[in-house]
């Protein structure tokens, strides 16, 4: 299983000490979380993009291509990238872009961003229209980074004619689809994308029968069961053993949830509420304690969804330069070399 060092990018002060990073120091923060986890062994980074919240992260590529001066051999991914609100054209120059300068180790995961529908107003787009944006833009956006001279014409953006993007992709570029429905998980299938679980936002299992969708939709397709690929995400903590993960990780993952539950309350008119509960997380969303536990945690994780991916969010609720070093190291060396094959 391929693992990777994961972050949404949420610029909170620690609930203990108060620290607080300016939106500077944060995001070179997430370059060293990078430096760090190249150097523990881990195969990839995800980053995701959001807007007008304290998930800071805006524009994926700028920082993707930092990191990729820093690590010469990570590879380069979204967690996230916001197809809906992004113009297809920009979109494909500056991934593009991103793949010249590092070839062959960019990766894109597209998604709706659903639950922080207030993105759409302040882009100029209606949210009811959201799932016809994203299909139109995600399918726009694969053509125009496989073809040149594209002629197209949709109902969410203007007409092209004879459009060649550059500089062109070196080669394809993987696209995966974070998929939390069944409709995400066909598209997934229909235009051969990979699948990333959005498993930060439940209990694994519930993501069970979009995985089974997406494997018979990809066959249905006529295409072969050995390529597909499927991904999860996780929040994660290794520590010393479990009593010091509830000491230092768990009121990080109280105020970092806290966060998120409010914000998806802003953005659903209070529709959609999840309290924090630690137990009911620890056996859900989260691969957290000893390592010897985050190695039992992971094996059930991949006996349940068969996946070929991991993404590991160490960096969250206003995490430390060194308890974020801390904890990406020990997993690297105790509990990497124990992932499923």
């Amino acid at each position: 299983m391929e693992s990777a060092a994961f972050s949404l990018g949420d610029n909170l002060a620690h609930p203990v000490t108060g620290e607080s990073l300016s939106e500077s120091e944060r995001h070179r923060q997430l370059i060293q979380y990078s430096v760090w986890a190249a150097e523990s062994g881990f195969d990839a980074v995800h980053i995701g993009e959001h807007h007008f919240n304290d998930y800071m992260l805006s524009s994926p590529p700028v920082v993707l291509s930092a990191i990729g001066e820093r690590v010469p051999d990570l590879i380069l991914s979204t967690a996230v990238t916001l197809v809906p609100t992004l113009d297809p054209v920009r979109a494909t120059e500056d991934y593009s872009t991103l793949d010249n300068l590092f070839p062959g180790r960019v990766e894109i995961v597209a998604g709706r961003g659903n639950f922080f529908s207030r993105s759409y107003p302040a882009f100029g787009l209606d949210v009811r229209d959201a799932r016809d944006i994203f299909e139109e833009k995600l399918e726009l956006f694969q053509l125009l980074l496989r073809e040149k001279n594209v002629t197209w014409s949709g109902k969410f953006r203007g007409p092209l004619e004879n459009v060649t993007v550059r500089p062109r992709p070196t080669s394809e570029l993987p696209i995966w689809i974070g998929a939390g429905s069944p409709a995400s998980a066909l598209l997934a299938a229909k235009l051969g994308c990979r699948l990333m679980l959005p498993s930060v936002f439940g209990h694994p299992k519930m993501f069970v029968p979009i995985v089974e969708q997406y494997k018979e939709a990809w066959e249905e397709a006529g295409r072969g069961a050995d390529d597909i690929v499927i991904g999860s995400c996780c929040h994660a903590f290794a520590g010393s053993d479990h009593a010091d993960m509830r000491e230092r990780f768990a009121p990080r993952y109280g105020h970092y949830w806290n966060f998120v539950d409010q914000l998806i309350s802003d953005n659903t008119g209070g529709k959609v509420q999840m309290p924090f509960d630690l137990e009911t997380f620890l056996a859900g969303p989260a691969v957290a304690g000893s390592s010897q536990e985050c190695i039992d945690r992971m094996g059930e994780l991949h006996q349940l969804l068969g996946h070929n991916r991991q993404l590991f969010m160490f960096d969250l609720g206003g995490v430390s330069d060194s308890e974020l070093e801390e904890t990406v190291r020990r997993f690297g060396e105790e509990v990497l070399p124990h992932l499923p094959d």
